[in-house]
């Protein structure tokens, strides 16, 4: 080889070169089990706290809400940890999901157990709470151990502006079609299993065989590409690492992180509140079967899959800011309307369901794809890549506001009168204060979310010619170095 052409090489970004479908895919892949598991909690651990386990609905909110707080505490530690770790073999993050995509499917699957403690576990409810309490924090561990990692490897696949934003469109059509995948299973096993309790079991343990095999296709199918960029980044001798108080410093001063906390924070809000809710409005507001449920949340999730890539596509056309305001603006019509809805009104109801769709793929996609934009800048400012911290404290932030929602509609129903289940014994008619905070729930507090996540995106200040301006200012300091 002659000298000039190894300096064409050594200047060659592959990181700037367009990814290939194979890896592509296997990226998406990496979040169908986070996807399928966490899509299969939000809507059915609530309902099945209190109708299958029978646990009154203020404690059932404050399982899911220390579940959450605790998964946000261990997200900027994972995080640090991650940006840490080196392997030769691995690098940085597939370690992480190699080693922990296997627990994570087993204490994800250990939720859906109810144990008997005592002979009238009604009377002392107490054992069942904290049984529940132990295995969500175990489970939520290994969920931060193998999805912060692969949230984290983004920016470290590719350094397109736009290509991201297509990378991201694949994630989400795994993420999406791992949802609507469990929702298709659920609507299966719970009318061929007329035991709940049994259904909710067969149904975990599918999902948690999927959501396995998903990890790991994605950690065979990226990590040459992965290796790659771990070989330019030590390459680049980056600076001696700042202690972990002094990063949390320089983080919380990045301007445009902070921008992306909150529309990330309000939109997933929206998505959360509403999808803990849905199940109790469909059936005792709108006085459907709980087979209906599925049907609704497949509406959803199917309209969101049908518009990830037309969305994706407008974003390089119109902008991710005026892409995100399309989405959430009939997102609010449909979430304002959904208060409004009587029995029988069940064509209006899938139209809205339509509509919350359209919006919600807009939550799963812009918010993502402007995080590694973001991280560039402070590279810029800093001379460090520091994903896994960012990455960490965007979900740290996220979930204890995501807790905090939860909480609040666990005791609401309580505080409202809304009566438990015991298993076994048939479904209780609720008071009408009940259905009440039902319809708050599903309507107004998720509007008031999404109009806060509006007015944040628009003052975020990342444009696309401030990110060319950022990537050029990046590509001459290495070629400085290279020199050197």
């Amino acid at each position: 080889m002659n000298d000039s052409a190894a300096d064409g090489d050594a200047q060659r970004n592959p990181l700037s070169e367009k990814l290939d479908l194979k890896t592509k895919l296997a990226y998406g892949a990496g979040d169908l089990g986070p996807a399928i598991t966490a899509n299969i909690s939000v809507f059915y651990l609530l309902i099945f706290f209190t109708n299958v386990a029978g646990i009154p609905a203020g404690l059932a909110g404050s399982i899911l809400m220390i579940g959450k707080i605790w998964d946000g505490v261990n997200d900027p530690l994972v995080g640090f940890l991650t940006d840490k770790t080196k392997s030769r073999r691995w690098g940085r993050r597939l370690p992480w999901m190699f080693y922990g995509a296997i627990p994570f499917g087993i204490f994800f699957f250990l939720q859906w157990i109810v144990p008997r403690f005592s002979a009238n576990q009604s009377e002392n409810i107490w054992p069942l709470f904290w049984y529940y309490v132990a295995i969500g924090i175990i489970s939520q561990s290994f969920y931060t151990v193998v999805n912060l990692p692969y949230t984290a490897m983004t920016p470290e696949l590719t350094q397109d502006y736009d290509e991201r934003t297509s990378l991201n469109s694949f994630r989400f059509t795994f993420s999406i079609g791992g949802s609507i995948l469990s929702l298709i299973l659920a609507l299966i096993i719970f009318d061929k299993i007329h035991n709940l309790q049994q259904a909710y079991l067969v149904l975990a343990a599918v999902c948690t065989v999927i959501s396995i095999l998903g990890l790991y296709w994605c950690v065979f199918g990226v990590r040459d590409r992965i290796l790659a960029f771990e070989a330019k980044r030590i390459q680049a001798e980056e600076p001696a690492s700042l202690p972990f108080g002094e990063q949390l410093k320089i983080v919380f001063s990045n301007r445009p992180f902070l921008f992306v906390i909150g529309i990330y924070l309000f939109s997933w809000l929206g998505v959360q509140i509403t999808a803990s809710i849905i199940p109790y409005f469909v059936v005792n507001c709108m006085g459907l079967k709980f087979a209906d449920v599925q049907t609704v949340l497949i509406a959803v999730q199917v309209t969101s899959l049908l518009m990830l890539f037309v969305w994706g596509a407008l974003s390089k056309k119109l902008g991710k800011k005026v892409v995100y305001f399309l989405g959430m603006t009939l997102w609010i019509i449909a979430a304002a309307g959904l208060f409004f809805l009587q029995p029988g009104q069940i064509v209006l109801m899938y139209v809205m369901a339509v509509m919350a769709g359209i919006g919600v793929s807009t939550a799963y996609l812009i918010p993502w794809s402007m995080i590694p934009d973001v991280i560039e800048l402070d590279e810029l400012q800093t001379g460090q890549r520091r994903e896994g911290i960012f990455y960490g404290f965007m979900v740290l932030l996220q979930k204890f506001g995501l807790a905090f929602g939860l909480f609040l509609v666990g005791n609401a129903l309580q505080v409202s009168g809304f009566k438990e289940s015991v298993a076994g014994s048939p479904l209780p008619i609720q008071p009408e204060s009940a259905l009440f905070a039902i319809r708050i729930a599903v309507g107004p507090i998720p509007t008031v979310c999404l109009i806060f996540g509006l007015i944040l995106t628009y003052f975020y200040p990342i444009t696309r010619e401030m990110h060319a301006e950022i990537m050029l200012k990046l590509k001459e300091r290495q070629e400085k170095r290279e020199v050197n």
